[in-house]
């Protein structure tokens, strides 16, 4: 099969849509098929074996490195010359709508994977235009052969935009790298040194204002933690005058980020705008407790009080007594860990591909069939 995957991030970004499609690419390309990924943005051109064509792009206002896709007419030549069996469109907003435009007029089936919750995004930057882009967004996955969503709230949210051919496709976790078997002594210690015998609570993700991590102020003070920051982004300035007693590790990839993960007593999660929430299942996969918001993705990751615990993000005292209640509560940490690492043990990116491959693109091939004949 060929695939030609059109995304609106892609490396070197890291982020979702990017980690994504990086395991996307990996599976599809382990198991022969071949793979172009068109990407905005500057960056590597090629990944593995597979051609990387870069399009035209502009950086996004209060968030610079980030670059957004503008229309470019090198996209619908580059999908013309490589003649895919089907466009994947990794979280369609900029250039996945032009990808999509491109991909009707030469007549190839589409899948678009929503995984940003854009109007959100926007917000947090002080952008108010939920109206606007929510109508965008609705129209770009209505004429699209088939959209898929990671969540029971991102599958909500699109049907409430008039989308109906919406099915389930979550993410899958590294298990060969993310475990409680990581976990470094050591690093637990350099990071609690000041205050022997406390707990690390941490976070770990972009430093960003859509993940709402200016929250973390309010658990930084709480008795017997240390609070450990893994990422990098453009609040980390904030944070870092905000947060003097904090632990900031920067970015981290690979075996370090799964050791960070694996030596964290509890981990925490601030933003409420998530369509999926990798990091929270990188933590329960890690055996780690988690605390993470009773809204979007995380609802469906955890079960509250047996793979993990849920604050009401809209109650201001909520995410304080919840990580003081976790923290304060050995067997509860331990019970919510054990569970959550069950939970995750079967999701495989193996296994979630597999189902792209096996489900998800024979059933717009037979969509393109049918209308041929």
């Amino acid at each position: 099969m060929r695939t030609a995957i059109v995304t609106e991030s892609f490396l070197p970004q890291v982020n979702g849509v990017t980690n994504t499609v990086r395991h996307t690419v990996d599976r599809l390309l382990d198991l022969g098929h071949e793979v172009l990924v068109v990407a905005p943005g500057p960056g590597p051109d090629a990944y593995r074996s597979a051609p990387v064509v870069r399009v035209r792009s502009v950086g996004l206002p209060g968030y610079r490195s980030f670059s957004l896709g503008l229309p470019d007419p090198v996209l619908e030549r580059t999908l013309a010359d490589f003649a895919p069996d089907v466009v994947h469109l990794a979280s369609p907003f900029a250039l996945g709508a032009v990808g999509l435009r491109a991909a009707t007029r030469l007549g190839l089936p589409t899948v678009a994977v929503y995984q940003t919750d854009i109007a959100g995004f926007a917000r947090q930057y002080g952008i108010r235009a939920d109206a606007p882009i929510s109508r965008w967004v609705g129209r770009i996955h209505r004429r699209a052969d088939r959209t898929l969503v990671p969540s029971t709230a991102a599958y909500s949210q699109l049907a409430a935009l008039g989308v109906t051919d919406l099915h389930l496709w979550r993410r899958g976790v590294s298990l060969d790298l993310f475990s409680p078997d990581r976990r470094d002594a050591g690093l637990h210690a350099a990071w609690t040194r000041a205050r022997p015998g406390t707990l690390a609570v941490g976070y770990v993700g972009r430093l960003a204002p859509e993940k709402q991590v200016r929250r973390l102020v309010e658990v930084a003070s709480l008795p017997g933690t240390r609070l450990v920051v893994v990422g990098d982004g453009p609040a980390r300035p904030w944070l870092e005058r905000h947060l003097p007693e904090a632990a900031f590790t920067g970015m981290l990839r690979g075996n370090d980020l799964a050791r960070a993960f694996a030596s964290l007593d509890v981990f925490v999660h601030t933003g409420e705008s998530e369509t999926f929430c990798q990091t929270v299942q990188e933590a329960q996969a890690s055996g780690v407790p988690v605390v993470a918001p009773a809204a979007g993705g995380p609802v469906d990751l955890v079960d509250h009080g047996r793979t993990g615990m849920l604050f009401r993000p809209t109650d201001p005292a909520a995410l304080r007594h919840t990580v003081a209640t976790v923290v304060g509560d050995e067997q509860l940490r331990s019970r919510t860990a054990a569970a959550a690492l069950d939970a995750v043990a079967g999701r495989s990116w193996a296994t979630v591909v597999d189902e792209l491959i096996e489900v998800h693109y024979p059933a717009v091939l037979r969509i393109l069939d049918g209308a041929a004949a």
